[in-house]
């Protein structure tokens, strides 16, 4: 413990300015000294480190800055992993797995096909992009990047080769209104089968024709929004018929509006 002998000056506005032995002035708050002291009093401080509270204080920090570090600062975003799935002879879908970014935020992703970024933008919670006008019968390669507040991650790079003309396995198809909808389902069902090709319940993000004979439905009200091609029964008896892929737009459903 060391002690040192002061001469009170000034006192003013919390703070006291005490005179040294040596004649060296310090400021020093008049809150810590004792009562009644008063310009031109002596004051002996005297002053100790206190060892013990230091090491807990610096126990705590440190404490502190591994709960950080753990919840911050060890875990970084997972490189994304990408797949093709749905090939048809002009387009595919690209798919990754849910971003797993830990702390980090997604800043962007960007698509690349053959090693050019497109432009097409992908909403940040979106996990697959459908990417049409692509030729026939070539292969590409596909990969994804994405910008986080922890650094750039680049996926895996994976190719696909589109279906030749005469690949039918890429249909997939929903059903809008038919007129005598249980046996006409029931026969588009069987030749879908019978051609290697799927068809589902409801339109999605999967879908590539809705096939109806009259327009109106959820299906294919969700089908027109998104652009999915809404034909006849008949063309899906030609593609098979012809054992290659149809062109849509011959066999297109049109909505004419009411004269009413």
């Amino acid at each position: 413990m060391t002690s040192v002998q002061f001469t009170v000056g000034k006192l003013d506005a919390g703070m006291a300015i005490l005179l040294t032995e040596d004649h060296h002035l310090i400021e020093f708050p008049s809150l810590l000294l004792p009562n009644g002291v008063a310009s031109g009093s002596i004051v002996n401080i005297s002053v100790n480190r206190n060892v013990s509270e230091e090491e807990q204080k610096m126990r705590e920090f440190w404490d502190l800055e591994n709960t950080i570090l753990d919840k911050f600062g060890n875990s970084l975003p997972e490189t994304p992993q990408v797949r093709v799935k749905n090939l048809t002879q002009t387009s595919l879908i690209l798919e990754w797995d849910p971003l797993v970014l830990h702390t980090a935020t997604l800043r962007s992703l960007d698509i690349f096909k053959n090693n050019t970024k497109l432009a097409q933008q992908v909403p940040g919670d979106a996990n697959f992009i459908k990417l049409s006008g692509l030729d026939v019968d070539h292969e590409y390669e596909f990969h994804i990047v994405i910008k986080t507040t922890a650094g750039r991650y680049e996926s895996n790079r994976t190719t696909a080769r589109t279906h030749k003309m005469d690949n039918l396995t890429g249909i997939r198809v929903a059903f809008g209104n038919f007129e005598h909808s249980e046996s006409a389902l029931e026969e588009m069902k069987q030749l879908l089968e019978s051609m290697g090709a799927t068809w589902t319940d409801e339109v999605n993000h999967e879908t590539t024709h809705l096939l109806a004979q009259l327009p109106g439905g959820r299906n294919y009200d969700t089908a027109v929004r998104y652009s999915i091609p809404v034909v006849k029964p008949d063309w899906l008896v030609q593609c098979d018929k012809n054992k290659k892929i149809q062109p849509a737009l011959p066999y297109y459903i049109v909505s004419v509006p009411s004269n009413e």
